[in-house]
């Protein structure tokens, strides 16, 4: 098995189910599997897996375990020498499975590869951003980028400077399309599971880094990312302190400052 494709979901039905087609569709002769680890959905998830993607894996659970359980699960089923970790409101591209997995074989020490992401309207979402550190997670505490967005420590961490015409090595690509060796995995472990949502990525790459792995950048594969279906769901202030808890969850197992 060349490829398993790992999709967490929760009560997106539609955007899945459109996600699911994007990758039938544009796979081309790519040995690979798709593994469905659904958060407990009340919107008919499962019955549409089984009807219309009999070929999927799906691993249905009781309750909402959050993202890094859930993604953990499903690499403990996948049999893919590489792993695509890949967000269920995302459109695969033609092309893009295969120049990611070409583009990862190419470089050797590479163990992470990121896309370009567009947005609906096919503009660019930036997807690049560096390891967070105290100032801009407190700034964004107090929501000061709201009204001051051009605060250094801010544009530092979304990367703002970050060329996405060319490919490059990051600190950290989005969680939405994050493709890996499973050597990686071997040697550093899975996802951290006392993150619930946000920043289980980050801390990923965190820890491939310090392992002397290196995380890319490509520009010749691209997703359309639809963003945000399942936060949606969530009250806002739910969503606010799932990312604040998990952020400072991160500030304290990596360090405040750099």
């Amino acid at each position: 098995m060349e490829l398993s494709i790992i999709i967490v979901s929760w009560n997106v039905r539609d955007v899945l189910e459109q996600c699911l087609r994007s990758i039938f569709k544009t796979h081309g002769d790519i040995s690979l599997e798709v593994i469905v680890v659904d958060n407990n959905s009340q919107d008919g998830t499962a019955r549409m897996i089984h009807e219309k993607f009999s070929e999927v894996v799906l691993i249905g659970n009781p309750n909402n375990r959050g993202f890094a359980v859930a993604n953990n699960q499903g690499i403990l089923r996948a049999r893919g020498e590489f792993l695509l970790l890949l967000n269920p409101d995302t459109e695969l591209q033609t092309g893009t499975l295969a120049n990611a997995l070409h583009f990862l074989r190419a470089k050797p020490q590479a163990g992470i590869v990121g896309c370009k992401h567009l947005n609906s309207d096919r503009t660019l979402q930036p997807s690049v951003r560096r390891f967070p550190t105290f100032w801009p997670i407190f700034w964004m505490l107090l929501k000061i980028p709201k009204v001051f967005p051009d605060i250094p420590s801010v544009s530092s961490y979304y990367a703002r400077d970050f060329d996405y015409k060319f490919e490059n090595q990051v600190e950290q690509v989005a969680g939405s399309f994050f493709l890996m060796r499973r050597k990686v995995i071997d040697e550093i472990g899975m996802l951290d599971e006392n993150f619930f949502i946000w920043f289980e990525e980050v801390d990923f790459c965190k820890r491939a880094l310090a392992a002397g792995w290196q995380i890319w950048y490509t520009p010749n594969a691209v997703i359309v990312h639809y963003g945000g279906q399942s936060f949606a769901q969530e009250l806002r202030w739910r969503n606010q302190k799932h990312f604040f808890q998990s952020a400072w969850y991160y500030l304290r197992k990596h360090g405040f400052f750099r």
